[in-house]
Formats: structure tokens, sequence, C-alpha cells
């Protein structure tokens, strides 16, 4: 039977096959083996459907921070659920962050990020920059994983890499095994356990720890 969430499936599983381009509301119909009108029962534009997957990435989030576990334990833990969503769905994630949303799954997440900030004793501006800040670097992350950004990602086991001339580039060329390879888990570890120091940081928190918002 036809329903909403077969339509959202469907267009996902398109989506991460052959990208977000290639979402129409009859090529959808098709791979359904239905009429395109029927579609229109069950959502009513593409504007809508693709708020709809957006809605359903963000709701498969598995959060499993504890409520009273110090803030910077918190971020990590939410950080890493994000991260994990987008790893599963990197085509779809994308489609996320292209969509203005209003649902309660939509925004459960943003909730829950600005809450741990805000307790944190961050004031509202600076909880909301730290917030995209995150999700920049998670992007940013998610990206260079998937090979959409190439510069200082690993290199494909089929390419060839040109040689370089030591004389004119002596750094890139003593780091060259390292600027062609890259464990991405450990990656992506480095670069949250940096942010999550800075705003420790900022926040009069050298060693990491501060109480809650009081």
């Amino acid at each position: 039977m036809l329903s909403r969430g077969r339509i959202v499936d469907a267009a996902i599983d398109l989506i991460e096959r052959e990208g977000a381009d290639a979402v129409s509301m009859r090529g959808i119909a098709a791979g359904l083996g239905v009429g395109v009108m029927s579609l229109y029962n069950h959502v009513p534009n593409k504007a809508a459907l693709l708020d709809a997957i957006s809605e359903t990435i963000l709701s498969k989030i598995e959060f499993t921070d504890d409520p009273s576990a110090h803030w910077t334990d918190r971020v990590r833990v939410q950080a890493r659920a994000f991260r994990q969503i987008a790893h599963h769905y990197p085509r779809s994630t994308m489609v996320v962050f292209s969509r203005q949303l209003h649902s309660s799954a939509g925004l459960l997440p943003v909730e829950r990020a600005l809450s741990t900030l805000r307790d944190a004793g961050f004031e509202g501006p600076e909880a909301v920059r730290m917030l995209r800040m995150f999700v920049a670097y998670i992007v940013g992350s998610l990206l260079r994983e998937v090979g959409v950004t190439p510069t200082f990602a690993p290199v494909r086991g089929d390419a060839t890499v040109a040689e370089i001339d030591p004389v004119l580039f002596p750094e890139v060329s003593s780091l060259a095994p390292l600027l062609t390879s890259c464990d991405h888990e450990e990656e992506f570890e480095f670069g949250l356990e940096l942010l999550v120091q800075a705003m420790a940081v900022r926040a009069g928190e050298p060693s990491g720890r501060r109480g809650a918002r009081g």
C-alpha cells in the first residue's frame, strides 16, 4: 500500500544511488510502480518531499548522551551521533542542510545541541555560532569522506599521483604519504577534540570541566 513513508524511503534510496538532482515525483512513482498523481495524495509537491526526507534523516539520529554528563562529553556524543547518520546517508544529509525545518523531528537535534551549550553557560548568540561551527565541521568531514573534496583527501588506490619536485615543495614532498592517506574515523575524532577543547577554553575551563549553568 502506498504511504508517505514508502514515498520518502524510495526518495532517500534514489538520492543515495544517484544524488538529489535525480529526485522527481515522476521518477519516484516509476520506481514504486504507481501513477505519479497517486503520490500527491501523500506528498503535495517536491519541496514538501525534500522537507520530509530531511525530517526522516534527522529522526534516525540515535541520541545516547546522558543529560547528567558533563557538557563536553555530551557535545562529543551528539557530534558522533550526527556523523553516524550522515555516514549512513551522505547524499541525503546534504539535503538536510538545504532545508529550513519546522517539524519536531527536524528541530529535536537542534534543541538538544543548543540546550547542551546553554547549560554549559554560553549565551544565546555564542551557542548558535558554536552549533553552526560544528555543523560546518561535520559537513566538511563528510564531504571529504565521500570524496567530494579531493584536496588533501586520500587518493584512490587506482589513481596516479604526480611526482612532486622535492626542491620546489620540500614539505609537501616529505609529507606526501600522509597527505594521500586518511583514516576518516581518526581524523574526525582529532578535529572533534580540538573543537571541544577550544570551546572549553572559551567557557573558562582550561581543564575541560565546568559546572552546569546556575
